[in-house]
């Protein structure tokens, strides 16, 4: 979930550069992401999450801060077993704090110079994508 149209360019690029098998899902505030995620407010839910291996959340997206979705993914069982890496270009301490506090798996500053952040979007995407499994929702409801 990325507000930036630049930076979702180029995350999409590095992520499919990384990873071409796998769908990405571009989001553009939080409350997009919560409908996404649990479904809208006429109780229409997603059948996406089996999909998901990683969940890529901006810090300060419009609508819903994007530590605000992340409070609500940890707190719904549906949800909670979800890997969520924040991305931010922001350098304040107290998110940091606040994103691992409510459950980030990862916090990653964007950086500035674009070799750089495609370095990083691909380090992620092998990583995420590639080397970590993730439980099917359909399992986790199980247990």
């Amino acid at each position: 979930m990325e507000d930036n149209p630049d930076d979702q360019v180029l995350t999409v690029r590095a992520l499919k550069n990384a990873s071409p098998n796998s769908d990405i899902v571009v989001l553009e505030d939080g409350q997009e992401a919560i409908e996404y995620l649990f479904g809208n407010t006429a109780g229409k839910t997603t059948n996406a999450l089996d999909a998901l291996g990683v969940v890529l959340l901006d810090v300060k997206l419009p609508r819903v801060s994007g530590l605000e979705v992340l409070r609500k993914i940890r707190s719904s069982t549906q949800t909670n077993w979800l890997p969520v890496v924040m991305v931010t270009s922001s350098d304040e301490p107290g998110e940091l704090v606040e994103a691992y506090r409510l459950g980030a798996n990862s916090y990653i500053n964007k950086p500035i110079n674009l070799r750089e952040f495609t370095d990083h979007m691909n380090l992620l995407a092998r990583y995420w994508l590639q080397v970590n499994k993730v439980p099917r929702a359909s399992s986790v409801r199980t247990l």
